[in-house]
């Protein structure tokens, strides 16, 4: 018992939450034949921080070590899909987050698949849904989208690829500029795919 610890957590109240789920979980339970289901997301505000002080290797009995200390260089938004039967992505890095960004991401995905029917896995973001987004995905009908229930966005799972490449990328990562964290993630992207 650890009486000091505490955590949250927060209920959807998405009133087509058995809905989504139910559909979201038929993709990756049953995806259809011949179709490729990917989770799209972005990671945004990844920051490239340069630490003060040399991080000490680790040792016998003692961890690597860090300085708390940091410079910020800069951010950078990482857009990511996932392919569910593969689990290879496909990554841009971006300045911004906009609906414009995502819009250019979309097309890439779309060239990465030529011909293939996509289904795509996303959540409620403002940008997944603006009037410019629509319009595109209307024009290209081989894309379908699958919106997560709100508050709900663990059922995507590029977000569990999302703390991987935190965790074993970035985290303990140095960086001087954006543009050394952009080729650290997209070096760990090209390691990461099969």
């Amino acid at each position: 018992v650890q009486p000091w610890r505490a955590e949250t957590f927060k209920f959807s109240t998405d009133p087509e939450l058995a809905g989504k789920v139910t559909d979201i979980v038929g993709l990756y339970m049953n995806p259809p034949e011949n179709a490729i289901v990917l989770c799209v997301d972005e990671k945004s505000q990844i920051q490239a921080l340069d630490r003060t002080a040399p991080t000490l290797p680790m040792q016998i009995g003692i961890p690597e070590r860090q300085t708390h200390d940091y410079i910020r260089n800069g951010t950078t938004t990482l857009f990511a899909a996932l392919e569910i039967a593969t689990g290879k992505v496909t990554g841009v890095c971006k300045p911004r987050h906009r609906h414009q960004e995502f819009l250019v991401f979309l097309r890439h995905v779309a060239r990465a698949y030529p011909g293939r029917e996509l289904h795509l896995v996303m959540d409620n973001y403002a940008a997944h849904k603006k009037a410019e987004v629509r319009d595109w995905l209307a024009e290209n009908p081989r894309i379908h989208v699958h919106f997560t229930p709100t508050s709900a966005s663990w059922m995507n799972l590029v977000e569990v690829w999302f703390g991987i490449i935190e965790r074993q990328a970035i985290h303990r990562g140095t960086f001087r500029n954006v543009r050394e964290l952009t080729t650290k993630i997209r070096e760990f992207i090209n390691g990461w795919n099969p």
